[in-house]
């Protein structure tokens, strides 16, 4: 069984935390109604899907890939780079523990975000910018090395978050939007993008790839490689730096 941690939109989405880009409205009803058609993608696709309990005073708390990271039977609760964003993680662990998971915590001086951490088999990157640190990899790699991971960490400055940039496919190749990657020579298996949001995308199976809708070239591209792109609108988490991957927490270890 694969298990999906969602987290429901706080009423002050529009205030959320903003690095990259310029401030826009943001229509909540709309975002409350996308949210629920990405979790319909999940449950529909017969994965288990849990929700975090909200935290409304967050307004970036819907982004919940953001407090914890999972490999294999280790949940890794993070810490977040943000100040405003730290009391997202709270509610998280009591979730993964009932889960099964063991449970580690990043720990000051540290910070790390889930949406820099990119796990390829057990190759797992890490960006390193504004919201993750090297102590925040060095403490995580401490934790996964004596489970067999290699630890790589990647430059991010053009963007938010590693995942803002590039994604991986099921084959292992990661796809890249160039404009925000900052070095696409780390991966030994890369594909630019013709559009931002074609760099995102959750693996929902084998064949099957969860996107945004607004890359229609980059789902054509998916087709043609043999993929079956699902695409569901996210156009007020975008305004916020966010992508389909920011809306869950995946735990494939359950299959």
């Amino acid at each position: 069984m694969t298990v999906a941690l969602v987290r429901r939109t706080s009423s002050r989405l529009a205030d959320g935390v903003l690095t990259h880009l310029e401030r826009r409205p943001v229509d909540i009803d709309l975002a409350r109604r996308q949210w629920e058609s990405y979790v319909a993608v999940l449950h529909d696709s017969g994965w288990s899907v849990r929700e975090v309990p909200t935290l409304d005073s967050c307004p970036d708390c819907v982004f919940v890939e953001d407090a914890v990271v999972i490999f294999r039977d280790l949940a890794i609760i993070t810490r977040p780079g943000d100040d405003t964003r730290k009391p997202e993680i709270e509610a998280v662990e009591p979730i993964v523990r009932e889960l099964g998971c063991r449970i580690a915590r990043i720990e000051a001086p540290g910070t790390m975000d889930g949406g820099d951490v990119l796990k390829i088999g057990d190759t797992i990157y890490i960006g390193r910018g504004g919201r993750t640190n090297q102590s925040g990899i060095d403490q995580f790699a401490a934790l996964v090395e004596p489970m067999g991971a290699r630890v790589v960490a990647v430059p991010v400055t053009k963007v938010l978050h590693l995942k803002s940039a590039v994604t991986a496919l099921p084959d292992g190749t990661v796809v890249g939007w160039d404009p925000a990657v900052d070095d696409s020579s780390v991966f030994p298996q890369y594909m630019s993008m013709p559009e931002e949001s074609g760099a995102h995308v959750v693996l929902i199976d084998d064949k099957r790839l969860l996107m945004a809708a607004d890359a229609p070239r980059s789902a054509q591209m998916f087709r043609d490689l043999g993929y079956e792109p699902i695409c569901v609108d996210i156009s007020e988490y975008i305004k916020l730096e966010g992508c389909v991957t920011c809306l869950s927490v995946r735990l494939r270890e359950f299959d």
